[in-house]
């Protein structure tokens, strides 16, 4: 059966440019080492995931039997791969400015949220940020995982300081981590 993966390796780069030229209008001041975090506080699998269910792709998908049992539809996994497959099919469609347009309009709550937060956005930054700031040593994480090989689910926790903070949820390690690490930010800024 054919794949939409040339369309997501399209759409992908098509909008990490348009994501990316945004935040660099919308941020003169900032280097590339505090751009690419909001950039990936923007661009990142949950995000994207979000746009897809938002749009109802996840209804639109011709997906096997394995995943239809295992709710793939709602995967964010597959539902960011889809959402990917549509911008590359709209830029070849549509081309350029009209992708662009349409990403900003889609996009554009969580470019505003970007603007907001600034580098915070991305939790393991912001709370790498403040714990060197605080002169603490690196934050550890404690991550579990659980679940069937083909749906786990992880818990993770971020350490800092000696202290642990309330845990993270996620469908990767990663996505527990980065919750885990902005619980504890927000924590941290508070007692600050």
């Amino acid at each position: 059966m054919p794949t939409n993966e040339r369309l997501e390796f399209l759409g992908d780069s098509v909008l990490g440019l348009v994501v990316t030229e945004a935040l660099y209008e919308r941020f003169p001041d900032l280097d590339e080492s505090r751009l690419s975090p909001l950039r990936s506080g923007v661009v990142n699998m949950r995000a994207l995931a979000t746009i897809g269910r938002d749009l109802g792709l996840g209804t639109a998908l011709r997906i096997g039997k394995g995943e239809e049992v295992t709710g793939g539809r709602d995967k964010n996994s597959i539902l960011a791969d889809a959402f990917e497959a549509l911008v590359g099919a709209i830029y070849l469609d549509h081309g350029f400015a009209k992708t662009k347009e349409v990403l900003l309009r889609l996009m554009s709550n969580l470019i505003e949220e970007a603007s907001s937060r600034g580098a915070g956005l991305d939790g393991k930054t912001a709370l790498q940020e403040i714990v060197a700031a605080s002169g603490w040593p690196a934050p550890e994480y404690r991550v579990t995982e659980s679940g069937p090989d083909h749906d786990k689910d992880f818990v993770a926790s971020a350490l800092v300081n000696g202290i642990s903070y309330p845990e993270g949820h996620g469908k990767s390690k990663r996505e527990a981590e980065q919750v885990a690490a902005r619980l504890a930010y927000e924590e941290i800024t508070k007692k600050l």
